[in-house]
């Protein structure tokens, strides 16, 4: 049956892996069905909460090369249940991961929400395009209050995603949600203050 991302994910030397440690039997007999070739709306939640990815492309060379790409949460836009898109800002100007769609557009990324400890990866077909060449396309990814320099669009048409489990993921907080959650007890730290400056000031009366 299909397994959608293992389905990509388990080639042979993948399966010599699996074998040799055990494993291979959890996948060879896979009796679901699980293409996750379209995005539920699930994903679509997930992705316009995320400020950041992780995502991998491959040289002509051979070589395999991880990037980080992030802005304001929901950068990644999700186009429809199988298109996702985002403005690739100015960065260090190495251009790595831009070349090397040049020589295969075939690319995985990795989605992490830190305080839910969950994580979701997909694979993909990259699209490279210019800021001008579908101005819709731009007026709706791009984030007009950030003030990072857009250079081009990434756009991503998924083969497969699929979920990973929590283990090993420690829970982080940004700045923003720390404050957000920290906001009630500020305001009750200001109201007892508050309070106790109204009391000493009738004890001095």
């Amino acid at each position: 049956m299909a397994y959608g991302f293992m389905d990509i994910a388990r080639t042979p030397s993948v399966q010599a892996a699996q074998a040799e440690m055990g494993a291979d039997h959890l996948w060879a007999d896979f009796s679901g069905h699980r293409d996750f070739d379209r995005f539920s709306d699930q994903e679509a939640e997930f992705i316009a909460q995320q400020d950041t990815l992780y995502l991998a492309s491959v040289s002509e060379t051979g070589w395999p090369y991880v990037q980080h790409r992030g802005g304001p949460p929901g950068f990644l836009k999700m186009l429809d249940h199988q298109t996702l898109a985002f403005a690739d800002y100015r960065g260090n100007r190495q251009y790595i991961s831009t070349g090397n769609f040049k020589a295969s557009d075939r690319a995985c990324m990795i989605l992490v929400d830190y305080p839910r400890r969950a994580r979701l990866k997909i694979y993909a077909h990259v699209e490279t395009l210019a800021l001008d060449a579908d101005p819709l396309l731009t007026e709706r990814v791009l984030d007009k209050g950030y003030g990072a320099k857009p250079e081009r669009i990434f756009k991503l048409r998924l083969q497969a995603f699929d979920w990973n489990c929590p283990q090993h993921i420690t829970r982080r907080f940004t700045e923003a949600q720390i404050a957000t959650v920290a906001q009630p007890l500020r305001e009750r730290i200001e109201q007892l203050e508050r309070e106790n400056a109204a009391l000493r000031a009738k004890l001095n009366l």
